[in-house]
């Protein structure tokens, strides 16, 4: 009786342990996700480059030069205590053994080494074939999906750096993206199979499934793709700019690299040196680019590239006279610099310092209050110079009498007279001398102002000009 009861409580107990094995191995099936699927509902976003260069990295180009690295090259550690810290002071340490370019943790993506220049990480001859980063190991559901976010991004930042299409490469070993062990496999220099090993344990303690390169794969296309499309920030505006003459863009429907299908609706030398109105910038992500939303005679003619714009020009026939600067620090070009049209320098401006010039032409920029003067010099016109450079002409005159300061004067005495082709500074404060008698040896008239400029001494010192309304 008593080995009956005891059978029948064994019989119950194996009974009650196969449920709950059984509902355990429900729960791990019902469990299991895709890190790349828990990546996107998760909303999980890369961290970024955080660069740190170390000098000690010897510098040898790839098989194909510098900077054209041919594909990726995915490490893994395999050391499950190390930190990403640990792991670059000791490359550091060691790189005469094998070095890699970057390292990947769930929180950093450290570059190291120029990735222009090859690494060695997988031996001959993958060496000079790939830009190669290593992954830690990472121990929580969260730091994985982090972490494969992170090198899967980097991988595709690098693809498209390098102007490489994605491919798989661990399967036909034909392609981009590789891991160490396809390297190891199709190249030989190695033995590593990283990092399935990795990949293949951390997914199935963590997702209940392993994960595997074919899904990093997949999730470093879609960072490609979004690499590919940039995000557009537009403002509403009302510009007047000029196409130019040669402005080496076309016009789109849409921004180019938006997330809308763009295509060409207008070639850009259609437009060469026409005036077209803008009312709307479009300002593209992780760049200083612009785009310009542009009308032609009230007609959309499209999206360009403000490379192709220039900003407007006004141009005013003029006969004028005017005097190089003793330091013009302006040279003279063809055309108004930054206008629709190719510049080139003509002539130095110092090549005609303290020269006596004449203007036929003066061209305002917009955005800019000093204009640009068109000129000539004994006859031969010289080019264009911005209005910095030129100061008003001035005519001297031998005097000799005596004025009085005002008691107010409002002026003060200065080495030269504003506005001309020298450098001025004042030599005296006008309340200074306020009310005192001084000698005067030299008027000057400036073509701009009615009222002349005297020079002053006083005391047999010569104390500077002075505008007249300071005088009486």
């Amino acid at each position: 009786m008593k080995d009956t009861q005891r059978n029948k409580v064994i019989a119950g107990c194996l009974m009650t342990l196969g449920l709950l094995l059984s509902l355990l191995m429900g729960g791990i099936s019902a469990k299991a996700q895709s890190v790349n699927s828990y990546i996107t509902a998760n909303k999980i976003k890369p961290v970024g480059i955080t660069t740190s260069i170390w000098s000690g990295f010897p510098h040898y180009n790839y098989n194909k030069g510098y900077g054209k690295p041919e594909g990726v090259v995915v490490h893994e550690t395999a050391n499950p205590s190390s930190t990403i810290y640990n792991e670059i002071a000791y490359m550091k340490a060691h790189y005469n053994d094998a070095f890699v370019h970057s390292f990947v943790d769930a929180d950093h993506i450290i570059n190291i080494a120029n990735t222009n220049y090859l690494s060695w990480g997988v031996g001959y001859p993958g060496n000079g074939k790939f830009v190669q980063f290593e992954q830690i190991e990472v121990h929580s559901k969260k730091a994985f999906a982090r972490e494969m976010a992170n090198a899967a991004w980097y991988t595709a930042y690098l693809l498209n750096k390098y102007k490489l299409t994605p491919n798989d490469a661990c399967y036909d070993y034909k392609g981009t993206v590789w891991s160490h062990k396809a390297v190891a496999l199709h190249f030989g220099g190695s033995t590593h199979t990283d990092p399935y090993g990795y990949y293949l344990k951390t997914g199935k303690t963590y997702f209940g499934q392993g994960y595997t390169m074919a899904e990093f794969y997949q999730l470093v296309k879609s960072y490609y793709t979004s690499l590919q499309h940039l995000s557009v920030k537009y403002t509403n505006t009302s510009l007047t700019m000029d196409v130019k003459t040669v402005p080496g863009n076309d016009f789109y429907n849409h921004v180019p690299k938006s997330n809308y299908t763009t295509k060409r609706v207008n070639y850009g030398k259609t437009y060469a040196g026409k005036t077209v109105q803008i009312d709307c910038t479009g300002k593209c992500s992780g760049t200083g680019t612009l785009y310009y939303r542009a009308y032609y005679n009230g007609k959309l003619i499209g999206w360009i590239y403000g490379g192709g714009l220039a900003k407007h020009v006004t141009y005013t026939a003029t006969t004028k006279t005017m005097d190089v600067k003793v330091t013009p620090g302006h040279d003279f070009y063809n055309h108004v610099t930054s206008s629709m049209y190719t510049n080139k320098r003509l002539h130095y401006g110092k090549t005609y310092a303290g020269k006596t010039v004449q203007i036929d032409n003066i061209a305002y920029r917009d955005g800019t209050k000093v204009p640009y003067y068109r000129c000539a010099y004994q006859g031969k016109r010289i080019g264009w110079i911005y209005g910095g450079a030129l100061g008003v002409r001035v005519t001297y005159k031998t005097i000799n009498t005596k004025m009085t300061v005002k008691k107010v004067p409002g002026h003060d005495f200065l080495n030269h007279v504003t506005a001309s082709k020298y450098t001025v500074k004042r030599l005296n404060y006008g309340k200074t001398y306020a009310g005192k008698v001084v000698k005067i040896d030299n008027i000057a008239y400036r073509d701009d102002v009615k009222t002349p400029y005297y020079r002053c001494y006083y005391g047999g010192k010569k104390i500077g000009w002075v505008y007249g309304s300071a005088l009486s």
